[in-house]
């Protein structure tokens, strides 16, 4: 038999494949990194679904890089991956399985007793739903990039499903459910689709994809897609509604590029506020950098965004653990908020996330603001009697997501997708000083549409004083989420939504713009402009609409921006 513990160097051990047997007989395996020194340790875990040898060093340092920082550390597949045995559904056994592991590692020997946990996206979620059962021995955690309201902030926004993120992270999750069930066939559709993912969000019906349909697979990205309103499945998956139950400081790490940036920054606020004691709520923190889910640095899209983006995220941790673990005091004189501004290119502190202050923006046209070369425009002057502003919503021919038709993420040149007559743009004046936007934005639309069932989205940019139009941030609100059954064609409605969280600096003589369209296809799924699901939507069953966007004395739309006064 080979040895299972091996030399990492510098008197780090690893010892592979260590079973811990659930209540419910389920075994689950991990690989534990040792200290050099003599314990007991602190002991650091992270779950996740990817591959224990992976241990997401995509973006943290290596596990034996922590081990030689006086940690043990422990990376453990979840129910039903690599190692472990049972059957994966996302979330579902997390919670409970996250508990009995903690209880497990808390009494083996080289613990003392103190545990945190790390990691981003699912692995961020594992830490939360653990929590919510208030482990002993647990006292911190880290969760990157994830959500404590799933339908919300990781699947959902304002009804509309993140159809490109969604799509594609259950095509990946479905490729080892298919291999460890021996489904040749269900594997290689798999494999095909994976191999083109960025174009997968393309198929017609999505709920009917050929690789998610086979009876014979797990259902979870099927129901993901069913389950399109809030409500007990995913109550069932969260700890949206028992965040009440978390009892531990967290560190909340969030990049403005993320696809669960909501899903974060939510997450921080809703424990700030609410978590179970005092000393939790005071323990929360977030760090909110530049960044898209993979990679963290310096470069996100088009954009180089200078030193100050390459921050040590690593060391960053370390403080983080050393101080809740080791009693070290490390990280005393943290910002509650840290925050990278977008143009500024450096860091900011914050009580909050969001700013001081409120700047309100009205829209204006002679009624053709269609694409920039129309006459919108953003003011702070109230509209006075002006027509409203007409475009066509074809779900045969959309709106492309910010990052193009690939739904790429980060700083992208919005300029040639403003040539088009299917969107409204409404720009600013040039800037006489600084305007430092933080926090969310918010739209209020008098809007009326020829469908049923309908939306809108609404997009910040930052036009450059070299004319470049950068992405900011995103936000899309759909009829039946908003208004229920209240909505109606041809009816003007008050549209009220908020916008993804962003930290952006404008600087003088730069000017804010407003996009205004009905989709933003494949970040967010099509709306069929009818009574159809969206998820069941196909050419055979879309429809056009004729979008009607009103600005004048009684029918007042704007731009809320929250801004930070006095930055510069």
């Amino acid at each position: 038999m080979v040895d299972a513990r091996v030399d990492c160097g510098g008197g780090i051990t690893l010892e592979r494949g260590v079973p811990f047997r659930l209540s419910d007989g389920v075994t689950l395996v991990s690989d534990h990194y040792y200290p050099a020194a003599a314990g007991p340790h602190p002991t650091l875990l992270m779950r996740q679904p990817y591959g224990r040898d992976i241990a997401s060093t995509v973006v943290y340092a290596h596990p034996a890089w922590f081990a030689r920082q006086g940690y043990n550390v422990v990376i453990q597949d979840v129910r039903g991956r690599g190692g472990s045995e049972g059957v994966f559904y996302p979330f579902r056994h997390e919670g409970r399985d996250g508990a009995e592991t903690i209880a497990w590692l808390r009494a083996r020997a080289e613990c003392n007793g103190r545990i945190g946990m790390y990691g981003f996206s699912y692995q961020g979620a594992t830490q939360l739903l653990a929590a919510a059962e208030q482990p002993e021995g647990l006292e911190c955690i880290a969760p990157a990039m994830t959500a404590c309201d799933l339908y919300r902030g990781w699947f959902y926004h304002n009804g509309a499903l993140r159809l490109a993120s969604s799509l594609g992270w259950g095509l990946q999750m479905l490729k080892e459910d298919a291999r460890r069930l021996e489904l040749h066939e269900a594997s290689a559709k798999l494999e095909a689709a994976w191999a083109n993912v960025r174009a997968q969000a393309g198929h017609l019906p999505y709920a009917e994809h050929p690789a998610i349909t086979d009876p014979e697979l797990p259902s979870y990205v099927r129901d993901w897609f069913a389950h399109d309103a809030p409500g007990e499945y995913w109550d069932a998956l969260d700890v949206n509604t028992r965040s009440h139950l978390i009892d531990v400081p967290a560190l909340h790490v969030s990049g403005w590029y993320d696809t669960y940036l909501e899903g974060s920054v939510r997450g921080f606020e809703l424990l700030r506020a609410g978590a179970k004691t005092q000393r939790a709520r005071d323990g929360q923190y977030l760090l909110a950098g530049p960044w898209v889910h993979i990679p963290w640095g310096d470069r996100v899209g088009e954009a180089s965004l200078g030193a100050a983006a390459l921050l040590d995220t690593d060391e960053l941790l370390l403080r983080w653990f050393d101080h809740w673990l080791k009693d070290a005091g490390t990280f005393a004189n943290e910002p509650r908020v840290g925050h990278f501004a977008m143009g500024a290119n450096r860091w900011f502190g914050a009580e909050t996330t969001s700013g001081d202050a409120e700047v309100v923006l009205h829209l204006h046209s002679a009624g053709r603001a269609e694409s920039r070369k129309g006459d919108g425009l953003l003011l702070d002057v109230e509209a006075g009697s002006e027509p409203p502003d007409v475009f066509v919503y074809d779900p045969e021919v959309p709106v492309a997501a910010p990052g193009g038709t690939m739904s790429l993420s980060g700083v992208f040149d919005q300029a040639a997708l403003e040539l088009g007559n299917n969107l409204l743009v409404y720009t600013g004046e040039p800037l006489t000083e600084p305007l430092h936007v933080f926090g969310a934005p918010r739209v209020v639309f008098y809007a009326a549409t020829s469908a049923s069932n309908t939306d809108f989205t609404a997009k910040l940019v930052r036009v450059t004083t070299a004319g470049r139009a950068e992405f900011c941030c995103i936000g899309i609100a759909r009829s039946s989420f908003l208004f229920g059954d209240g909505y109606k064609a041809d009816e003007v409605q008050r549209w009220e939504f908020a916008l993804e969280p962003t930290s952006t600096m404008f600087v003088a003589g730069e000017r804010v713009r407003l996009e205004v369209a009905g989709c933003a296809f494949p970040l967010y799924d099509r709306n069929p402009s009818s009574n159809v699901k969206p998820s069941e939507m196909s050419q055979w069953n879309w429809g056009r609409s004729t979008h009607m966007l009103f600005h004048d004395v009684e029918r007042p739309s704007v731009l809320r921006l929250p801004v930070i006064e006095g930055n510069a």
